[in-house]
């Protein structure tokens, strides 16, 4: 006699969880903004639409790696090329790419140094 291993139907995740997502907001709304910012009651139904509206909006759902997956975005052949170009990178090239690097990623610091240049000359 074979064993059957239950199976639990994942594909009945997702609506559960925008039910109960929609629930929560409900609850929220109703609990919490028509007591301090008079504003009116919602059903079930608008508290879903609201939560859908959010997602276009706002975007998110996006899952644990977020929209772009765990590189930003990039893919896995990319980031091994880059990894392969950065270390055949002479030191010195290697330091002016940092700078350069740095300069794109906060635009603050590198006008600081601009402007800290500027005084000194």
């Amino acid at each position: 006699m074979r064993h059957r291993r239950f199976r639990f139907p994942f594909f009945l995740l997702i609506p559960l969880a925008v039910f109960l997502f929609s629930f929560i907001v409900m609850s929220l709304w109703n609990g919490v903004l028509v007591a301090t910012v008079h504003v009116g009651a919602v059903t079930f139904w608008q508290a879903m639409g609201l939560l859908v509206l959010s997602r276009i909006l706002f975007g998110g759902f996006h899952g644990f790696r977020g929209r772009h997956g765990r590189h930003g975005g990039m893919d896995f052949e990319k980031r091994k090329e880059m990894i392969e170009k950065f270390q055949k990178m002479t030191p010195e090239e290697r330091q002016e790419f940092r700078k350069k690097f740095r300069g794109r990623c906060n635009p603050w610091e590198s006008a600081a140094k601009e402007e800290t240049n500027t005084a000194k000359e």
